[in-house]
């Protein structure tokens, strides 16, 4: 994820990180005990049922499926991108998936996306000029389940990458600093990478595990981009990001999941509370 470094004006949301609403994917409903785990994390607990792990919107002003709130990403480049970078994570750990020959659930994390993150974020992208992206999805997913030949699938996921980056140039604008901007995003990017761990643990299942690790490939993605002007501004701030972003690379060793997870979900969620510290202790200076 290309997170442009511009100026952008006061930040929507007060403490953004705080009303993200980390969830995964819709379709993965966790078990009675895993509900203790999500909430300990930050999650919404279940039931899930049909509709997505974040809850629907509407009721209690609650944001999407996918913990994506639509209404503020009109206003709020921080909602905006994060957005963007959910359906981007998705992307990755579904390529990635594929490549280790996981095509199922390659084909599943490549279509989740359309309901999770587009179709609440639909009206926001039409009145800010961006191409549907849903196709892009749908097309990738639907070459890995036509067992089409590795090329073309790579070419429809850089189709979808390509889209993405197309779509953050439209961003709102307004008067914050790009650097704290991507902090943000990156930021969420992190905690729920690390939730997504604790709830992997919790059972046998491949795809917490895969959210997960879309969820910090996207995070390190964003951050190689951002991080010298990140750097620049914050110092501090840059160096928990790379504290946290290696404690992930060693929870999240690949696309395949390890026999064991021996990682400690703790750490990863201290890690990233220690980045929306340092955040919030700046919004308030």
């Amino acid at each position: 994820m290309k997170v442009e470094i511009k100026t952008w004006a006061a930040l929507g949301l007060a403490g953004a990180l705080a009303g993200s609403g980390i969830a995964g994917c819709s379709d993965e409903a966790p078990e009675t005990e895993g509900d203790t785990d999500r909430v300990a994390a930050g999650l919404q607990p279940g039931p899930e049922g049909e509709g997505g792990e974040g809850g629907e919107a509407g009721e209690g002003g609650e944001s999407g499926e996918g913990g994506i709130d639509a209404a503020a990403a009109a206003r709020d480049p921080v909602a905006y991108l994060t957005a963007l970078a959910v359906a981007e994570a998705h992307a990755i750990a579904a390529w990635e998936a594929y490549l280790a020959g996981k095509t199922d659930p390659a084909a599943e994390m490549f279509g989740h996306p359309v309901t999770e993150v587009l179709a609440e974020m639909e009206p926001v992208l039409t009145e800010r000029g961006v191409a549907d992206l849903a196709p892009r999805f749908n097309e990738a997913s639907q070459a890995v389940l036509d067992g089409r030949s590795e090329i073309e699938v790579g070419e429809r996921y850089g189709a979808v990458i390509a889209a993405l980056e197309r779509a953050e140039e439209n961003a709102p604008e307004t008067g914050v600093d790009g650097a704290q901007v991507a902090s943000r995003v990156v930021a969420d990017l992190i905690e729920r990478a690390a939730a997504m761990y604790r709830e992997a643990q919790s059972s046998r299942r491949y795809e917490p595990y895969l959210d997960g690790y879309g969820f910090y490939r996207a995070a390190a993605s964003a951050f190689e981009d951002a991080e010298p002007a990140i750097l620049a501004a914050r110092p501090d701030l840059a160096a928990r990001i790379r504290e946290a972003l290696e404690l992930l690379a060693a929870a999240y060793p690949g696309a395949e999941r390890p026999e064991t997870l021996d990682g400690e979900p703790g750490k990863l969620i201290a890690a990233g509370s220690r980045i929306a510290l340092a955040l919030d202790s700046a919004a308030q200076q």
